[in-house]
């Protein structure tokens, strides 16, 4: 067991906004980031080392493997080969380029699911989906993109057989009556300790499907609660994951609960914790792969989280139209994650209320929604 201590090198494999709020979170306790991303990054500005390459470049793999003491990711889409050769040779990667290796297709993800007798959604693959008949299944069903899949991308409803999939190897789910769509962000240490965030709920844009609020507590019982802890450590036990994993589930109208998939790596649905918990996401993320003592996951208080996306028809230089007015609102908290330009529905960043009931902190976000916008500069300087 390794040992990463203060003053050491934590390299992380894509310099998005995860890997921003990664460093900003955490440079408190002293580590140095190295980052690797091919494009201008929003974590680019807060790193140590910048090197600019491809996640699937494996000698820039290498690269960040040479200035980091440990090697770690905020996005899955790596060649876990050169991940697998570098590991080999000796350097540490949490969570491992095995974990990864299953995590990246959503097939195996459901094929350990069945084996570890964890309850999921039936399901089937097609290699070829443009040529397979469907004229036998029952709709409707949601195909998912074995690979490559993210934010809503590679995801696809078919309410018929008259349906055209997407034509990249799948796996095809049976749409589940859905209550509530639930998360569990859960970190697990290179000792095996755990701690667990509270159960969240998520809500998801219904025509982009990417996920929208986030509201903690879940509503939902204490039974349920349990039951939803208790299949999302066996999830991570099941990876004999090390690092923080953010694993989703579906509530069925029925009570039951299904692990839906699992993201190794700080994860939407965990942003709140950096506002409501003691220990947020991406510190605990770093404590876990640096063998540090995990760090006290409490509640401080409800929460609502919400993404802040690009709006629709709106592309280019930044514009953010109404934080004036949301910073006058008592327990609101903005990140905006540095992105130069928008584009409809891109992650441009998200803000989280507090307040002593969830009640208010739902009224409060709703509102602030309501006016908290992020568009585009025109070249006149007028916003649309």
């Amino acid at each position: 067991m390794k040992i990463v201590h203060p003053n050491g090198t934590i390299g992380i494999i894509g310099g998005g906004q995860l890997g921003r709020m990664m460093i900003y979170r955490s440079k408190k306790l002293g580590f140095r980031f190295a980052v690797l991303d091919e494009n201008e990054a929003p974590a680019q500005a807060l790193s140590d080392v910048f090197i600019k390459g491809s996640l699937k470049d494996a000698d820039a793999l290498e690269e960040l493997s040479k200035v980091s003491d440990v090697l770690t990711y905020e996005i899955e889409h790596i060649n876990t080969a050169a991940l697998e050769n570098i590991h080999s040779k000796g350097k540490v990667i949490y969570p491992s380029p095995d974990v990864l290796a299953v995590i990246q297709d959503k097939l195996l993800q459901k094929e350990l699911f069945v084996k570890k007798g964890l309850p999921t959604a039936p399901f089937f693959k097609e290699d070829d989906p443009c040529k397979a008949d469907f004229s036998a299944r029952v709709f409707p069903l949601v195909q998912k993109s074995r690979r490559e899949g993210y934010d809503g991308r590679g995801v696809k409803i078919l309410k018929s057989a008259n349906d055209e999939p997407m034509s990249p190897p799948s796996i095809f789910e049976e749409m589940v009556d859905i209550d509530k769509e639930l998360a569990v962000m859960v970190s697990r240490s290179i000792d095996g300790s755990l701690a667990l965030f509270p159960v969240t709920e998520m809500a998801f844009n219904p025509d982009h499907n990417i996920c929208d609020t986030v509201i903690t507590p879940a509503r939902i019982n204490e039974k349920t609660a349990a039951i939803t802890r208790d299949i999302a450590v066996s999830v991570v036990e099941s990876l004999n994951g090390i690092g923080i994993f953010g694993v989703e589930l579906f509530l069925d109208t029925q009570g039951k609960v299904l692990v839906n998939e699992v993201a190794p790596r700080p994860h939407n649905s965990g942003h709140y914790t950096m506002e409501a918990c003691v220990t947020c996401q991406f510190e605990q993320h770093v404590r876990a792969i640096c063998g540090l003592p995990l760090g006290d996951t409490t509640l401080l208080r409800p929460a609502v989280m919400v993404n802040l996306l690009g709006q629709p028809n709106s592309s280019g230089a930044v514009a953010v139209h109404g934080l004036d007015r949301a910073l006058q609102v008592a327990g609101f908290s903005p990140h905006f994650y540095g992105k130069s330009q928008t584009r409809p529905f891109r992650k441009m960043g998200h803000f989280t209320v507090t307040s002593d009931t969830l009640e208010d902190a739902l009224k409060k976000a709703e509102y602030v929604r309501s006016f908290l916008k992020i568009s585009s500069i025109t070249l006149t300087g007028e916003t649309k």
